[in-house]
C-alpha cells in the first residue's frame, strides 16, 4: 500500500510517473509545511499560497532530488525559499501583517472558555506581545524559531533544511530566545 511506503521510495514512484506518490507525499506534509508558511509570514492567505508553491516547485523539481537529505528537509527549504520570495515582494509595502491580524486567528490559542474574561484578556495580549516580539526577529533568527519552536523540527533538521552548519543553527536559536526574551520582559504584561 502506497501510504506505508518511505517518503524517498515515494519521490521515487513520482519521478516514475506514478501520480498517487506524489499525492501521498502532499497528504504527508501539507500541514506542516502550512503551518512553517504562517509562522514565516503570519498572514493566512500568503502562508496558503507559499505552501502551495512549495509543493508545485518539489513537483516540477521531483527529479533532481539527490536525497542527500531528507525528503521533509527538502519541503521545508523549499518552503522557506517560497517565504523569503513572498517576504521579498511584500518589502515595498509597509503594511503590518500582525497589526491587521482579527482576533479569528487568536482564539486558537486562547485558554478554554471557563476562564474568566480577564484571564483571556490578559492571554490575549501575551500573544500578541509574543508575535509582535517574533515577527521584530530579524529573518534569520526568525526562521529558527519558527523551526524549532513551533515546527518541533530538531536541530539537524533545521541545519539540513537551512543548509548551515549545526553549530549555527544553535547558535542562532541561543540568540533569538535571548532576544526574545529581552523583549518580553520590558512588556507590560506579566509572561507566565
Amino acid at each position: 500500500m502506497i501510504r506505508d511506503l518511505a517518503d524517498e521510495k515515494l519521490v521515487e514512484l513520482a519521478v516514475g510517473g506514478n501520480p498517487d506518490a506524489f499525492g501521498e507525499i502532499v497528504s504527508r506534509w501539507e500541514r506542516k509545511i502550512l503551518a512553517l508558511c504562517y509562522g514565516m509570514l503570519n498572514r493566512e492567505d500568503e502562508a496558503k499560497d507559499a505552501a502551495q508553491e512549495t509543493f508545485i516547485a518539489a513537483f516540477k523539481n521531483l527529479s533532481k532530488f539527490r536525497g542527500d537529505a531528507k525528503v521533509s528537509s527538502w519541503l521545508h527549504r523549499i518552503a522557506v525559499n517560497q517565504c523569503l520570495t513572498t517576504k521579498r515582494k511584500n518589502k515595498s509595502r509597509s503594511e503590518s501583517y500582525l497589526d491587521e491580524e482579527t482576533g479569528e486567528h487568536e482564539r486558537v490559542f486562547v485558554a478554554p472558555a471557563y476562564n474568566s474574561p480577564a484571564r483571556k484578556t490578559e492571554q490575549n495580549e501575551r500573544l500578541y506581545l509574543i508575535r509582535q516580539a517574533v515577527k521584530a526577529l530579524p529573518a534569520d533568527l526568525k526562521q529558527v524559531i519558527v523551526m524549532k519552536e513551533f515546527e518541533e523540527m530538531t536541530f539537524q533538521e533545521i541545519s539540513e533544511t537551512l543548509e548551515l552548519p549545526l553549530s549555527t543553527v544553535k547558535s542562532r536559536l541561543y540568540t533569538a530566545l535571548k532576544q526574545l526574551r529581552m523583549k518580553m520582559e520590558r512588556s507590560p504584561v506579566e509572561i507566565v
